[in-house]
């Protein structure tokens, strides 16, 4: 809904992704990228006259980072004109969780470069633009795509209850861009937006547990309507007592669950070991 220009709250979490450029008077761009066990998981060499790939370990990727430079030097024609140098990249957090590993790269990208990280972002992966603005963020925010620029606001989000809150990850990896497409068939109405918009601002002002719990369930009843999909509670979960949201794509990566500290064993009896604290996904 956030592609059709609805509300979304956005929190950025306490990990991110780091770039670090060295120049050289060589005529490649040596890339390395380096996973939060300090593995280097993707490496590359492009030619600095066309980002031609002279060597890599996956030639997918490759290729696909090739093209985002080729639009950064679109938008700046002196983009890496004149000397080359190695890029060096750092994810804090495991690369399969879905949480900005393509995002931060965008944001980190343009900043280095000093083109628009949201041109950039329509140029390439594609999406909202709602992970661009977490990923320089510092505190919680209401995003909005609009045709020109998109509208981010601070907001306060710090609930009284956010200790009942957990992320669970569902052990796959949601292809962000597969779930785009499928979704621009989709026929959303001017009402539906409104709606969406109105649960993001219910969720903002919830006081207590079971005020959010229920928003929480409206807002999956509601997109799995628009979707025609069974929601991740109905389908995985139907006999856990508290709610559960997905976050992002529906399918993969995350959910937001509430419960007790009983809750974390409850998922991993289940096999879905990787449950995080509001505290450890967000400091």
């Amino acid at each position: 809904m956030v592609l059709r220009g609805a509300d979304a709250l956005a929190i950025p979490t306490k990990m991110g992704q780091s770039l670090e450029f060295e120049s050289n008077d060589s005529k490649t761009l040596k890339w390395e990228s380096w996973d939060s066990n300090n593995q280097l998981w993707f490496n590359t060499t492009f030619n600095l006259q066309d980002f031609s790939i002279s060597n890599t370990n996956d030639s997918e990727i490759a290729i696909r980072l090739a093209q985002i430079l080729k639009v950064i030097r679109d938008q700046k024609n002196n983009f890496l004109r004149e000397n080359g140098g190695k890029v060096k990249t750092h994810l804090e957090f495991d690369r399969h969780w879905g949480l900005g590993t393509s995002s931060t790269l965008i944001s980190n990208l343009a900043r280095w470069s000093g083109v628009d990280p949201y041109e950039l972002l329509q140029n390439s992966f594609g999406g909202s633009g709602y992970d661009i603005a977490c990923a320089t963020a510092k505190s919680p925010l209401v995003f909005r795509k609009q045709p020109l620029e998109p509208h981010v606001e601070k907001c306060t989000f710090d609930p009284p209850f956010k200790s009942s809150l957990y992320f669970v990850y569902l052990n796959q990896k949601k292809n962000s861009r597969e779930a785009i497409e499928s979704f621009k068939k989709q026929n959303i109405r001017e009402e539906q937006i409104a709606y969406t918009s109105g649960l993001t601002r219910a969720v903002i002002k919830a006081h207590t547990l079971s005020e959010f719990e229920q928003i929480l369930n409206e807002h999956e009843d509601f997109i799995s309507q628009i979707l025609s999909l069974v929601p991740v509670k109905e389908k995985l979960f139907p006999d856990f007592q508290g709610a559960i949201k997905s976050l992002g794509a529906w399918g993969g990566d995350f959910i937001l669950a509430t419960g007790d500290k009983q809750t974390p064993d409850y998922f991993k009896n289940k096999g879905f070991k990787i449950v995080m604290t509001y505290e450890e996904m967000f400091g």
